[in-house]
């Protein structure tokens, strides 16, 4: 008997499996910006883009570009990506998905040689996580034309510069300003991503449309106290810095709890000088606060600040408080959301509007054109950022029907 063609979700997942095997620690997946794994799954991108029907090329910070040309050589293009890099041991839908999903969908109109009255692009941002520099959104802020030079300063945990990095890869750093797309020829942005959360799970439903993605803030905090010896010092004469710390964390976590939608996060902690045997002197911590709002994300920031500042004086320690990154709240377009809305009723699906905690290119992207985005069911429990991150073919398949339909029907913004 002939073989069953595979569904177009199981073609999708296998390419992620694919991909998932292009890490610095497999089995785990670790694919860093800049690295000689970002530079093989680019190729492989690439190769896939081809494919599909589009001319592809790496850029000059290392994001993959696809274009498929519209009925007129051109013409402005509807722009749809996500990001190839990962956190560590990351999950692999995160980002990729958003990038073999449209690839599909161009793959489709090329088989059925449609053009259509636009180009569509198809984007896999070089860097979305800021694990290796610290800094975010770096292929996205490259196109929008907010990409800060002095982040090619920035330094990695061996101490290579993004400068250094990028010409290693075979990138361009005095290139990176020429990459700024010119909004005019941009029709719009859409950026399809696994929710990476459990609302959508929790209703039974397979896809959502965001209304906007949440304001956020990262901190490095600083704590100095006095080292000493843990035999001799007095409990009451200590200025512990790791004991201050650790105060003020559950104190953040106290504030986040009690504002409505907020959150805040410490995700990584170190105490200096690390032995066993000394009151730890120096603590330096992350803190990531995010709210819906600028202005609930700004309050939420000043009462974080005020109960860490309240600690550091009650315990005799100094505080500093650095902004790494601040990002603003990024809301979706309303003719966008209403078109993948419309999208998902002629799929036979229901409409859920859901916001956004996670940062995103989209919100970088949406600086210089109309931007939404379509979420697809996390499994496991809403589980991401992590290995259990879980997809099923099915959901693949119907997002990707989704997409398909918008992309057919599309219209932009009347002028």
């Amino acid at each position: 008997m002939p073989t069953q063609p595979a569904s177009p979700g199981a073609v999708i997942l296998a390419r992620a499996d694919v991909l998932a095997a292009i890490s610095e620690d497999v089995p785990r997946l670790t694919r860093v910006f800049l690295s000689k794994e970002h530079r093989l799954a680019a190729a492989q991108l690439v190769q896939w883009m081809q494919a599909a029907g589009m001319h592809a090329h790496i850029d000059a910070i290392g994001n993959v570009i696809g274009r498929y040309e519209g009925q007129h050589p051109n013409a402005p293009a509807l722009l749809i990506g996500s990001h190839m890099d990962s956190v560590r041991d990351a999950g692999r839908y995160d980002g990729i998905f958003g990038i073999l999903c449209p690839i599909a969908c161009v793959e489709r109109l090329h088989q059925s040689d449609t053009r259509l009255p636009f180009a569509i692009e198809v984007i896999a941002f070089a860097d979305e996580e800021g694990v290796r520099f610290g800094a975010t959104l770096l292929g996205s802020h490259a196109l929008a034309g907010s990409f800060d030079l002095a982040w090619l300063d920035k330094c990695d945990a061996n101490g290579c510069s993004m400068r250094e990095a990028l010409r290693a890869f075979g990138g361009d750093p005095n290139a990176i300003a020429s990459l700024a797309r010119d909004p005019a020829a941009t029709l719009g942005f859409i950026e399809v991503h696994i929710e990476q959360g459990p609302v959508l799970l929790s209703e039974g439903r397979a896809l959502g449309v965001v209304s906007a993605i949440a304001a956020s803030t990262r901190f490095q905090m600083r704590v100095e106290g006095l080292a000493g010896h843990a035999g001799t010092v007095p409990m009451g004469l200590r200025q512990d810095a790791l004991a201050a710390s650790a105060e003020m964390l559950l104190a953040i976590e106290r504030i986040a709890q009690t504002r409505a939608d907020t959150v805040a996060t410490v995700g990584r902690i170190e105490a200096q000088p690390g032995a066993i045997n000394v009151i730890p002197g120096q603590v330096a911590f992350t803190l990531d606060a995010r709210a819906p709002s600028n202005t609930l994300r700004d309050q939420l920031c000043a009462e974080l600040q005020s109960a860490c500042d309240a600690i550091a004086q009650h315990r005799g320690v100094r505080l500093t408080a650095h902004v790494l990154q601040q990002l603003n709240a990024a809301t979706c377009a309303p003719h966008l959301m209403q078109q993948l809305e419309t999208s998902l009723k002629r799929c036979a699906l229901p409409t859920r509007i859901l916001p956004s905690g996670a940062g995103h290119d989209a919100m970088v992207m949406g600086s210089i054109t109309d931007m939404a985005m379509l979420f697809v069911r996390c499994g496991n429990g809403g589980i991401s950022h992590h290995s259990d991150e879980i997809m099923t073919a099915e959901d693949a398949a119907l997002a990707t029907d989704v997409l398909h339909d918008f992309i057919l029907h599309f219209q932009p913004r009347s002028t």
